[in-house]
C-alpha cells in the first residue's frame, strides 16, 4: 500500500498549521532584516571590532564559518556568520516540533478515533501528514531566504557570489529536512500518547551543542560526527564552496531511511484513542 495524499485531509491540515508557519516565517525574516540592517554600522566600526573579534578563539569562528577576521565585514560573510543560528537552529527547531507533533497530536488530542474511521488509509494519513510538513519546511526555507537575498542586496557595498548563498541556503534545507524526518520518527515510536515537543526540542539542541564542542578542540573533533550541524558547510567565502556529493548524500540518506521507517511502524502502530 503506497503513501496516497488525501485532499480533504491536505486542506485540513495545511489550516491548521498555517498560523504557526506564518509566526515562525515572519520571527525570523525580522532577525535576518533587522541583522542585516546593522551591516553599515558593523563595517564603520571595522577597526574596533577588530580589536574586539582578535580575542574570539579561532575555533569559535570556525564553526560560524569564518576562515578569515576579514570574511566576516565581506555582506555574505556578515549574513553568514550571523543568520547561521537563525535558520540552522530556528529552522530545525520549527522542522522537528511540527513533524513530532502532526500524527502524534491525533492520539493524546482524542481525534485519532474519529480520524480513523473517515475514509482513508493510515497510508493517505501519513503520507499527507508529510507532505505538509515538507511543504510548510520549504516554505520557511524559501521565504527566510528570500528575505536573506533582499536584505543583503539592500546593504551590500559590492559584489557577492550568489551561488554561495544559493549553496548555504540547500544546507539549510537538508539539514531542516532532516530533522523534520527525525521529529517523525520519533512520534510514530513513542508508546505513550503525549506530547513530544520538549524531548524533539532537546535533540536539536544537543545535537546543536555537540556541533559547537567538536569545533573548540580536537580531542573533542569525533564528536561533531554524531551531529547533523558538522554536515553543513559554512565557509562561503572559500573559492572551493560548493555542495558536498558526500555531505548531500548523507542528508538524503538519512532522511530517506527515517521516513521509509515512519511509514513502516505507523502502519502497524496501535493507535491510542
Amino acid at each position: 500500500m503506497s503513501c496516497i495524499i488525501n485532499r480533504t485531509l491536505f486542506r485540513k491540515e495545511f489550516r491548521r498549521n498555517a498560523l504557526s508557519l506564518i509566526i515562525w516565517v515572519a520571527v525570523i525574516c525580522f532577525l535576518i532584516i533587522f541583522t542585516m540592517s546593522l551591516y553599515h554600522t558593523f563595517t564603520e566600526n571595522r577597526k574596533q571590532i577588530m580589536g574586539l573579534i582578535g580575542f574570539v578563539p579561532d575555533a569559535i569562528l570556525k564553526f560560524r564559518g569564518i576562515s578569515n577576521l576579514t570574511d566576516i565585514f565581506s555582506v555574505l560573510g556578515y549574513y553568514s556568520a550571523n543568520n547561521i543560528v537563525y535558520m540552522l537552529l530556528l529552522g530545525s527547531i520549527y522542522s522537528v516540533v511540527l513533524s513530532s507533533n502532526i500524527l502524534l497530536k491525533e492520539e493524546y488530542g482524542r481525534t485519532a478515533e474519529y480520524l480513523l474511521t473517515r475514509p482513508v488509509t493510515r497510508g493517505e494519513i501519513i503520507g499527507t501528514k508529510l507532505f505538509i510538513v515538507l511543504l510548510n519546511v520549504f516554505i520557511l526555507n524559501l521565504v527566510t531566504a528570500l528575505a536573506g537575498y533582499f536584505s543583503m542586496n539592500a546593504v551590500k557595498t559590492g559584489t557577492y557570489d550568489i551561488r554561495s548563498f544559493l549553496v548555504l541556503s540547500g544546507y539549510t534545507f537538508l539539514l531542516n529536512i532532516l530533522f523534520a524526518f527525525a521529529g517523525l520518527f520519533l512520534s510514530v515510536t513513542v508508546k505513550r500518547a503525549k506530547p513530544v515537543t520538549t524531548f524533539s526540542i532537546g535533540i536539536v539542541l544537543v545535537c546543536y551543542f555537540l556541533y559547537n564542542i567538536s569545533k573548540l578542540s580536537e580531542s573533542a573533533k569525533l564528536l561533531g560526527y554524531i551531529s547533523p550541524f558538522s554536515y553543513v558547510k559554512v565557509d562561503v567565502l572559500d573559492p572551493g564552496y560548493a555542495l558536498d556529493p558526500w555531505h548531500l548524500a548523507y542528508f538524503l540518506g538519512i532522511s530517506a531511511i527515517l521516513g521509509s521507517a515512519s511509514v513502516m511502524v505507523y502502519r502497524r502502530k496501535d493507535i491510542y484513542v
